[in-house]
């Protein structure tokens, strides 16, 4: 992921600052040693030492050396201890939500729809059933909470985009106040380059700073700039749940990636869900409207294409309502997960009262080793 390019004089003369501080550091290190340390005894390479008395001397030393205070002792202990605590919990540490869990289990975010295309927020447990390749799953952990997520905003910064950053922005700066207050967002701006504008932050003032970094040039780098924050948010993230909220008024033509990688690279497991705003004319609207809904799709998130720029601020606030009313399901699949390949997911919701229910979530998910978020 790319900063901006003005940091890089800055950081040039940090490091350059902090070259010398180290050589001057090592110089004032080794004339210290030049200073404190005696004479060594003249021995032989390799031989015993040269007297009795000194090995006597070297004998009684050595224990001391290597005894612990009991303060030491207890502190390795618990450094010890503490791979061996149940993940399988949600706690608050400083302030901050984190959803821990077993690495085996396999987590998915379900949004529950009746008929009438209402979200459904009222079910239990024993609501459920998940199937991995069409094989039933037992229910490992069920929750059913607003908890903070980690989000991506990844917005257009083409030329075509430049007479609707204001509104696109002001979007997306509802979607941030309408969401969780403990959420960590990141802002990638991005044309035929994509910018990391702003690290994971709840700040809305710092969100609004990178909002308006707007150039409105070049092309439209779009699943290069997917792929760039999934793997950001897959090696920083610190909260389980993730969410990228992505806006874009055209088709991608300047990516390395393919559509089919970025989709691939989005369906590794515990990837982020997508929510995709469209700004699409006649043109431009067959290819990269099926793009854009295959992305959502697959990542169990919704695709929007609204008919003018006055509708984006409302369909803000309906990704902010579906995200903050989701249910979290949690198994362990029947085929280790060492066997690899890709697993398809299928979810399914049944109630009294209700009639057919449709449940979004991903589709599936391919393997891996990473840990659960810490």
């Amino acid at each position: 992921m790319l900063l901006r390019n003005r940091l890089f004089p800055v950081l040039l003369v940090i490091l350059l600052f902090a070259a010398i501080a180290c050589r001057h550091q090592a110089v004032v290190s080794a004339a210290s040693r030049t200073i404190e340390q005696p004479a060594p005894q003249a021995s032989t390479p390799g031989s015993p030492s040269s007297s009795p008395q000194a090995q006597n001397q070297k004998d009684q030393t050595q224990p001391a050396q290597s005894q612990t205070t009991p303060s030491q002792t207890n502190q390795a202990q618990t450094t010890q201890a503490q791979p061996a605590q149940d993940q399988g919990q949600a706690s608050s540490d400083s302030g901050v939500f984190v959803f821990k869990k077993e690495v085996e289990e396999v987590v998915v975010h379900a949004t529950v729809i009746d008929d009438k295309n209402h979200l459904v927020t009222t079910l239990d447990r024993s609501a459920f059933s998940i199937f991995e390749n069409n094989q039933p799953q037992t229910i490992a952990s069920f929750r059913h909470e607003d908890v903070p997520v980690a989000m991506g905003i990844v917005i257009d910064n083409s030329g075509s985009m430049r007479e609707k950053r204001d509104k696109v922005n002001r979007a997306a700066l509802n979607l941030v106040r309408s969401s969780n207050p403990q959420d960590q967002v990141f802002v990638v701006n991005f044309n035929d380059e994509y910018y990391l504008d702003q690290e994971f932050t709840s700040d809305i003032n710092k969100l609004r700073q990178a909002l308006e970094k707007v150039e409105a040039r070049g092309g439209t780098a779009l699943y290069d700039a997917i792929v760039a924050s999934a793997v950001y948010m897959k090696d920083r993230a610190k909260l389980q749940k993730k969410v990228l909220f992505v806006v874009t008024d055209g088709e991608d033509n300047a990516s390395r990636e393919s559509l089919e990688e970025a989709v691939r690279r989005l369906q590794e497991e515990n990837g982020p869900t997508v929510y995709a705003i469209g700004l699409l004319g006649e043109e431009k609207a067959r290819r990269a409207r099926r793009a854009l809904e295959t992305i959502a799709q697959r990542t169990g998130g919704i695709s929007f294409f609204p008919r003018t720029l006055d509708e984006v601020d409302a369909i803000s606030s309906s990704v902010a309502h579906d995200i903050r009313n989701q249910y979290t399901i949690g198994y362990k699949p029947t085929t280790p997960k060492t066997a690899g390949g890709y697993r398809a997911i299928r979810v399914e919701a049944k109630a009294k009262g209700y009639g057919k229910l449709v449940v979004r979530t991903r589709s599936g998910y391919y393997p891996g080793q990473e840990h659960a978020p810490q």
